[in-house]
Parts: C-alpha cells; structure tokens; sequence
C-alpha cells in the first residue's frame, strides 16, 4: 500500500493504492483504494490529520509528539551492556557447533534450547567475569549475550542445567571430539595426561562425598579437595575429564581414564605423556599391563627421577659421557638413548645451560654445610684442649644435630654420611652420590616403550608438554575451577566440565592468535574488546534508539585476526 500522484488533464490528485496479484493470471496488479483530493488543495494540516489517524493504527506517538525537540533532559539513557568479548565467544561457540553438541548431549530433556542458553552462559561467564552461579545473575544484566533473554535465566535453572550438562557428559564428550578434533588436533596418537587438586569450600558431608583430604598441590601439606584429572591432546584441547576423591593416588587414575578413553573415542593407539610427578618408574608394568579396546598395549613416555632407580642411574652413567662430548662440539643440548629390560628404552637429553645453574647453586649449598661441619668440629676440639669460649658449651650429639638439621635444610641428604651410632660427632662425604649428583645435571631422564621413535622426537614430545600444562594454569587461575563452593558430586562434576568447555574456547581463540602472531593472549584480547558496549536511548518522543559503540582500528584487527564478524545492531538482533 502505497500514495500515488496521478494525473487528470491538468489536475493531479493523491490517492492511496494498492498492490496485488492478479490470482488467475498472476500478473502485478493495482487497485486505487481512495482518492485524497488534489494535490493543489491539499493542506499541511489536512496531511497531518492523514498522518495522525494512521499513526494511531499502529500505536505509535502522535505527529506532534514525534515534532517534539530531543534533549538530553527528556531522554533515558539506559546502562551500556557488556558486548565485545561475550559476540566473539557466542560467535565462537556457533563456528564451532558446540550449540548443537550440547542440545545433542541434553536428548531426551525437555526444553533443551533454554537448557543449551544456560549452560552458554555459565561458559561465557568463566571467560569473562568467573562467578559463583549466584554472581553469574548479578554479572547477567551488565552483558548482552546474544539470544539470551536474562529474564528466563535464574539460579533453579542454572543449577539444573548443570544436572543436565552432567549427565550428558559422555555424549558431550564424542560429540565434542567428533567436531573439533578434525579441525585442530594434528593426531590423536599422543595425549597428554595431568593430574592437579582443586581446593574445596565448606564443611559437612554428603553420600558419595568427593571433599576429602589430600596432598595439596597448591598449598603445604593437606587440604579438604578434590582431584581432577584431564586428557588433552597435542594442540592443547581437553579431550576427556575425570573428577576424582581428593586423596586418590596419582597413579590410580591412569587406569579409569584410559579406559574411558578407549570405550569413547575406540582409539587404535595411544601414546601416554605424563610429567614425573604423575608417575613413578614402579609403574610402568601397571602402564603396560592396559590395552585399548583392538588389543594393542598403550605406548607411553614417562618422565622419572633418575635418582630412585638402580637401572637408570647405571644407564645414565654409561650415557653421561657421550652426552657431555657431544654437547661441547655442538654447544647446544645433545640427546641419547640406551636399552633397557622389557623392550623399554631409557631417553636422557643434556642441556648444559640447564646444567651450569644447577652444579653453581648446590656448589653452594655444599660451601654452607662444610663450614658448618668446619665450625663445629673446630669448637670440639676447642673445648677438649681445655680453651674457653662463648656461649653455651657444644656437646658432640648437640654438633651432629645441628649438622642433620643444616644438610636436610638444603636438601643434601645424598651427599653427606652423619654417622649417628657413635657418640662422637662424625660425618663423611658420599662420593658415589656426589658422582651421581653430577652426572643429573641438566638431564632430562625419560623412559618410554614406543620402539621406533627418534629419542630427539621423544624429547621434543615430552616437552611439549610444558605447553599442555599451562592449561591446568588457566583452569586454576583465568577460569577459577577453585575453590568448588559446591558440595553435591554430580553439582562439583558439572561445574569442573563448564571450566572444561571455557578452556575450549580459550584453547581455539590462543590457537587462532597464535596463527596470526597476534602479540597478546586469549585474556588480554578478550579484555580489549570489553569496551565494545550496546548502548539503548529513549527520546522524548517515544522513539527508542539501539546501536554498538564505535570500534577502534586495534579492535577491528582483532576481530579480523580471530576471524569473527564486526558486532552490528542487525546481526545482533538476527540472532534475539
């Protein structure tokens, strides 16, 4: 419908018409619905009466409410919403169809869009602002998350949600690996497994109590936690997750996860790397007693103390020689590999850097104990030629108290014999130890049973996990996995798999700056783009006004780096 000017002689005349088509011949068609008089007769007011009726049709302002003049005194200025950082990881989470990996992991629920909007929101707020599941309702009204309607989000729904998130994990999980690993991961033949403790708030017990008391790795000695163990493939994402009781042993765990990873991702090989810490070289039989579901025995490289293994220290003597000789012609760090029983190969990597810091630092440590021993046996004989001196007089118990006490301090237990039998104060070196000691300088000392890879590639694969690792670090620090202030298992399962999927998101936006060379991290960059704000005004005349603010040349490149679209008030609403 629409107003036409037409001609009669030399008149011309304004009426309304309309357009349509022709039902039989399906010609466009038009039909003159009214005529408003002539254009020469027409007056102002006569077309704002026209306009006026028509405006109150719609429920719209009147003309002269619309005429008004806009000020700033009869204008409401809503609060700005948070909009950068929250459009790239909505965009985000749609490039990588993880909207549809979650609704498939929620089958059989119902009212899985509204579950699927939740669970984003709780992601997007460990990457944003990480908060309680109260705190995420105080940080909702200061964002505008694309499709959210805050209104529907509230604390019963967010904490159901988790419930659903939860028991779909397992689905979650293949759904997840099923997209991303095609996209990201080079190969899943090499995973990466790490185990760290999450501290636990609150008191009390419940049936199936995870909260327990273990050896802390964030604090001395023992705290109330939890255990959470993650599988991450060579490119950094998490591939699957366990959460653990808070005092189960480190080497326990090996056994659940590989073969969850065998049921759920039916791998034909996988080759283990885990850090020193995780395992011990009394292990290795566990390791190589699993088999993955078509049979064959799971591959691993192991970091291990050289220094508690009779084997690997005889093994690390015979290569210490070579490794220092190739060292000094190539002045950069050398690497060899020997047999060892079971078809396993000891790996030791020598970097003589590494090596310098180490002999300087325990060279003085040594310097401190023997003017100790020094002092002490100087006073003794003192005292037994009948000279007085200050102070208390020293006993030869009190001397070999005093000597134990400084060479546990500084951690030279190895290097020095105190002998404890007699009641005479004496001591010796250990110089089999102090050998020992030298040789372990700036070695890497790993044993693994894969036959045919280089030891160079071995090396260069363990250490690669120093990269892994630093997403344990952006669980625990970036995303907040602790303190759990929750207490039910399956609420502390399903707020550590919410952190799980944050770190996702956080590995594919380092990726994907990583490519580009973009100097700052996936914090900083989200950090950047927080001033891109949504801003809504209503004027004085009823007409409400929406729009992005302006996005600096720097934040334009981001984007572009990240390979997400610039935020515009169409493409926003598309989505509401």
């Amino acid at each position: 419908m629409y107003v036409k000017v037409t001609r009669s002689g030399p008149r011309r005349y304004v009426q309304l018409v309309e357009a349509y088509r022709d039902p039989v011949h399906g010609t466009p068609r038009q039909r003159y619905l009214a005529t408003l008089g002539r254009l020469d007769q027409l007056t102002a007011a006569d077309v704002d009466g026209v306009i006026d009726g028509l405006l109150r049709l719609t429920d719209r302002p009147d003309l002269a409410t619309l005429s008004q003049p806009v000020s700033a005194a009869r204008t409401t200025f809503e609060a700005a919403l948070q909009l950068g950082d929250v459009w790239v990881l909505d965009r985000l989470w749609r490039q990588l169809g993880l909207e549809a990996v979650v609704l498939a992991s929620l089958r059989g629920r119902s009212r899985r869009p509204a579950v699927e909007r939740c669970i984003r929101v709780l992601v997007f707020n460990r990457l944003s602002d990480p908060e309680s599941k109260l705190g995420v309702l105080r940080w909702l009204p200061t964002v505008c998350v694309p499709g959210v309607d805050g209104a529907e989000v509230t604390h019963a729904r967010l904490l159901r949600a988790m419930d659903a998130l939860w028991a779909g994990q397992a689905v979650l999980e293949q759904r997840l690996a099923a997209v991303l690993l095609p996209r990201f991961a080079d190969a899943l033949d090499l995973l990466f497994y790490d185990l760290t403790t999450v501290r636990i708030a609150g008191d009390g017990t419940v049936e199936g109590d995870l909260r327990r008391y273990g050896h802390s790795k964030d604090v001395r000695g023992a705290d109330r936690q939890v255990a959470v163990g993650v599988v991450q493939t060579a490119t950094g994402l998490p591939l699957t997750h366990e959460v653990f009781e808070g005092n189960v042993g480190e080497v326990t765990t090996v056994r659940g996860i590989v073969e969850r990873l065998g049921q759920r991702f039916r791998l034909r090989r996988v080759i283990f790397v885990a850090d020193r810490g995780m395992l011990s070289l009394d292990t290795l039989d566990l390791l190589e007693a699993l088999t993955l579901p078509g049979g064959r025995t799971l591959e691993y490289i192991i970091a291990v103390p050289a220094r508690r293994c009779t084997q690997v220290t005889a093994g690390l003597a015979t290569l210490h020689p070579r490794l220092v000789k190739a060292s000094r012609r190539s002045r950069a760090e050398s690497v060899a590999d020997a047999p060892l029983a079971n078809g396993r190969r000891l790996v030791v990597a020598h970097d003589p850097e590494r090596a310098r810091p180490q002999r300087r630092q325990r060279a003085e440590r040594i310097r401190e104990v023997l003017v100790l021993a020094r002092t002490l046996e100087a006073k003794l004989e003192a005292q037994d030629a009948g000279v007085k001196g200050q102070g208390r007089r020293l006993t030869d118990a009190g001397a070999t108290l005093q000597l134990q006490q400084a060479i546990l301090e500084r951690r030279l237990s190895a290097l020095f014999q105190v002998d404890t039998t007699t009641p005479w104060f004496r001591w010796d070196w250990n110089r089999a130890a102090f050998r020992q000691a030298w040789q372990r300088d700036g070695k890497l000392v790993l044993i693994t049973n894969v036959p045919e890879l280089p030891a160079a590639d071995v090396v260069a694969h363990y250490k690669s996990l120093a990269d892994i690792e630093r997403g344990f670090r952006v669980l625990k620090s970036d995303l907040e996995l602790a303190p759990v202030y929750h207490r039910l298992p399956e609420r502390i399962r399903a707020h550590t798999a919410i952190c799980v999927l944050a770190l996702v998101l956080q590995r594919v936006l380092r990726q994907r700056l990583h490519q580009c060379q973009w100097p700052s991290s996936p914090q900083m960059a989200l950090a950047q783009l927080r001033t891109v704000q949504r801003h809504r005004v209503r004027l004085s005349n009823g007409q409400t006004l929406t729009g992005i603010s302006h996005l600096t040349d720097a934040q334009r490149a981001l984007l572009e780096a990240l390979n997400i679209e610039i935020p515009t008030e169409a493409r926003l609403t598309a989505t509401m």
